[in-house]
């Protein structure tokens, strides 16, 4: 099959945010727009505005129904959050729960946090990388933590854009390893 292209991956963002306009949110559309930038198709799925119902499986509700469809044709899936209690969200939890088992089963993650201060930014190793592993993502090596410090008038330091960049630069080699890996017939990987 070779290498990907633009129309055989995709992103899809999710955004962790109870608000509409937040740092981490901020971060995320920077991340699409990188992934963008390098081939991605990419869609943003904001968790804050899908039916709480339907949230927290109490109904069905085409929105969450569309969202987690996202998420499972998804080569890529990024998910922000702002931390909250020393980890992410309860909304991108209760979306996570929601996943089919084997949706994001060999899909690339970027993990993205945003907190008041560093104290916070372990988020990313100990929240959002087990997060992603418990649903069979494997994540990047990079991941995105932004402090308020980290950011002037709505705006990310260069730095953390320097991150993202990265972030997305090995997510789409990491997609391409992967892709590349489940294109090859297991029969041509065994020596006879």
């Amino acid at each position: 099959m070779g290498d990907m292209s633009a129309t055989t991956f995709n992103a899809v963002g999710i955004s962790g945010s109870p608000g509409a306009r937040s740092k981490s949110r901020t971060l995320l559309e920077r991340a699409l727009v990188a992934l963008s930038d390098r081939g991605a198709t990419t869609t943003l799925i904001d968790l804050a505005v899908l039916p709480a119902d339907a949230l927290l499986a109490r109904r069905r509700a085409t929105e969450v129904d569309r969202a987690l469809g996202s998420v499972s044709q998804a080569t890529i899936i990024v998910a922000s959050t702002p931390v909250y209690r020393a980890t992410y969200s309860g909304l991108l939890k209760v979306f996570f729960d929601l996943l089919p088992v084997d949706a994001p089963v060999g899909k690339t993650a970027i993990a993205i946090a945003t907190g008041g201060s560093s104290a916070h930014q372990l988020v990313i190793d100990h929240g959002l990388r087990p997060l992603f592993a418990s649903v069979g993502a494997v994540t990047t090596a990079t991941g995105v933590y932004g402090t308020d410090s980290a950011f002037e008038n709505g705006v990310p330091h260069a730095s953390v854009i320097a991150r993202i960049a990265e972030a997305a630069d090995q997510a789409v080699a990491l997609s391409e390893r992967l892709y590349s890996a489940a294109a090859v017939p297991t029969s041509t990987l065994v020596e006879s």
